[in-house]
């Protein structure tokens, strides 16, 4: 006997929650038990159902799906449904696991589907970073969109790790920097120090220093990152 799922949905467009719950009715495993058209209706519905799933509009009037994010129960699967592209992520941080674009499409609906109910699917965790990708990450104590691509580097800060963003932006995030290193996408990304990875196509020069030591010089930040001959010679090899 299939396991059944019950699922809410969240969206300030009356259609638009029609349109999904109406496609959902295709699927015998998933029973929608409650719709919200906003943040504060939402937490009702989260605190009084406790669902499996929650299909999660992002831009709403007033607060936007994202704030909702932190008060989901970390056992609850969060599917992200948007209008705009520019919210495009197919890397998160949070639980989500998975974003339909509007109008939802019934095939694209069955694999994401699919991947809730195969005991098998890789958690979201484990996924390679596209470059082309759109992270959805906390940086300090906000839960933030960053690009990938807009990632110029990735630096060991105690237990935490910071990145260092386009257009002078920064902050402190949990991942460690083994698994920036395992997600991050190796033509674009490459490890210079125990505590530091960079994005080539961010890199303007390499200087030699001394002790057998060189410089790496980045666009965007205005101190240098310091490397060592092993590591420069790799760093050598990758940029061709």
């Amino acid at each position: 006997m299939k396991k059944i799922l019950n699922a809410i949905v969240v969206d300030d467009e009356r259609l638009a929650r029609k349109d999904l719950i109406s496609i959902l009715k295709n699927f015998e495993n998933v029973k929608v038990v409650g719709e919200a058209e906003d943040a504060v209706s939402a937490r009702l519905l989260l605190e009084k159902l406790s669902p499996d799933i929650v299909f999660l509009d992002i831009q709403m009037p007033g607060e936007s799906g994202l704030a909702l994010v932190e008060e989901i129960n970390p056992g609850t699967r969060i599917v992200f449904v948007t209008a705009y592209d520019e919210y495009a992520v197919r890397a998160f941080e949070v639980n989500a696991l998975d974003y339909l674009m509007k109008p939802v499409n019934l095939e694209r609906l069955r694999k994401t589907l699919e991947r809730i109910m195969s005991d098998s699917s890789k958690p979201t965790e484990t996924r390679k970073i596209k470059y082309e990708d759109t992270l959805f990450i906390q940086l300090n104590s906000q839960m933030k969109f960053v690009k990938v691509q807009d990632i110029i580097s990735v630096e060991s800060s105690g237990d935490y790790t910071e990145l260092y963003l386009k257009n002078s932006a920064k902050g402190l995030t949990s991942k460690p920097m083994r698994e920036w290193e395992e997600r991050l996408p190796e033509n674009y990304f490459v490890r210079i120090h125990r505590a530091a990875i960079v994005n080539l196509s961010y890199i303007t020069k390499v200087e030699e220093w001394f002790k057998n030591s060189f410089k790496v010089f980045l666009m965007g930040k205005a101190e240098p990152l310091v490397i060592s001959r092993r590591y420069a010679i790799k760093l050598k090899e990758r940029m061709g």
